[in-house]
C-alpha cells in the first residue's frame, strides 16, 4: 500500500489500474467505525488521472509506514541481494523522536501551540496556489485547527515548513457543516484574496 523508498501509495483507479500518490493528493480523511487493529481510514484522493476517488488505508500504513516501519524491501546493488529497510529506518525514527522531533506537526490555534501529530488527525486537505489547506483534530485538546503549508510538510516525514499560515478561528463542534463550509470557501476565489493578508 505505501511504498517508503518513493513516499507514495498505491491505490485502485478505474481509468489507469493502478495509481500512486503523495499524502498531499489525500483531499478527505474519515475513520470508519467497526474495526480498531487495525484502524481502516476512508480516504478521497486526487488521482493523476484527473478524478477524484475513494480509497481505504490502514492505520498502519497511514501514521507507521511512511516513517520506514514496515516490510519494505530494496534491490542493493552492491551485494545484489533484497535488504530490508525496516531496521535502519525504525532507528532512525526513534532517535528522531526521543531528541523531540516529530515527523509532522501542526499549530494548534485554540492552544496556541506547536503540536505532533500523525496523519490520521488530518481530516481535510484543500491545495492552493502552491500550499495545503490542512485541517488537523488536535489528539491533545481534540478541537480543529487549520494550517496552511507546503506539500513537502505533509509529503515528508521530518520536514516542517520554517513558516505555517494558520487560520485564526475557532471551529464549532458540530463538524460536517463547518467542513463543508471550509471546503467551499478554500476553492472560492475569496479565500486567495483574503490569504494574501495572512
Amino acid at each position: 500500500m505505501y511504498d517508503a523508498l518513493t513516499g507514495r501509495f498505491t491505490f485502485a483507479c478505474p481509468t489507469r489500474g493502478e495509481t500512486r500518490v503523495t499524502l498531499s493528493s489525500f483531499r478527505h480523511l474519515e475513520r470508519l467505525p467497526g474495526a480498531a487493529h487495525p484502524a481502516v481510514f476512508r480516504v478521497l484522493f486526487e488521482c493523476g488521472c484527473g478524478a477524484e476517488h475513494d480509497g481505504l488505508v490502514t492505520h498502519d500504513d497511514l501514521d507507521w509506514a511512511p516513517l520506514g516501519l514496515d516490510d519494505g524491501l530494496f534491490f542493493n546493488v552492491m551485494t545484489a541481494t533484497l535488504d530490508s529497510v525496516a531496521a535502519e529506518f525504525g532507528d532512525t525514527a526513534a532517535r528522531r523522536i526521543e531528541a523531540g522531533e516529530w515527523p509532522w506537526s501542526f499549530f494548534c490555534y485554540p492552544e496556541e501551540r506547536p503540536r505532533p501529530v500523525f496523519p490520521s488527525s488530518f481530516f481535510l486537505l484543500a491545495p492552493g496556489d502552491g500550499s495545503l489547506g490542512l485541517a488537523v483534530k488536535c489528539p491533545a485538546c481534540q478541537r480543529t485547527s487549520v494550517n496552511l503549508v507546503s506539500h513537502h510538510h505533509i509529503d515528508l516525514p521530518w520536514h516542517n515548513d520554517p513558516e505555517v499560515g494558520v487560520v485564526e478561528h475557532v471551529f464549532a463542534e458540530d463538524m460536517a457543516p463547518t467542513v463543508e463550509e471550509f471546503r467551499a470557501e478554500l476553492y472560492s476565489a475569496r479565500f486567495d484574496a483574503r490569504r494574501t493578508g495572512l
